[in-house]
């Protein structure tokens, strides 16, 4: 139990350490700095315990986003900040860089050693994952924003 706390709490810190990084690249106001590095710990830290509990990782992304997604709405009322400036930043680290990387080096593998059924395989397989990722990021992102922004106005 206690080695897994601290799996978390690394995992968390290593992961709000690029959301910074890729916040200030794009000139994120200093005060919002300290809730994109909140973010990425908390997103990042609700992916690896779905994880953990069994959910494959497409679902996982999406709970983790959808979770982050709604405290993120939740800050930007309370501080007056646009809701991008806190998440595009915090999910960063939920990006699916290897399974996009394997796509790429299958289809390049492809390209120089010829067509196996093996190859196409692993290249669906990669490339579908990492397609389903992106989509369980932008659901997640988009669905509390849509719901509390249409909850609270008028239909005309």
């Amino acid at each position: 139990m206690e080695n897994t706390l601290i799996k978390y709490i690394l995992d968390a810190i290593f992961a709000a350490i690029p959301a910074v990084g890729f916040a200030m690249l794009f000139n994120v106001p200093r005060f919002a700095l300290k809730f994109c590095a909140l973010g990425a710990a908390i997103a990042y830290t609700l992916r690896n315990i779905f994880l953990d509990l069994g959910i494959y990782i497409e679902i996982s992304t999406f709970l983790a986003t959808l979770i982050f997604g709604t405290l993120a709405v939740y800050w930007s009322r309370k501080y007056i900040v646009p809701r991008p400036i806190y998440t595009v930043a915090a999910i960063i680290p939920l990006i699916p860089g290897t399974y996009a990387f394997n796509t790429v080096i299958t289809l390049v593998e492809m390209n120089s050693h010829g067509v196996t059924p093996e190859h196409i395989a692993l290249f669906i397989e990669d490339g579908l994952k990492a397609i389903s990722i992106l989509g369980a990021i932008s659901f997640g992102l988009a669905l509390p924003s849509l719901y509390f922004i249409r909850y609270n106005r008028p239909i005309i």
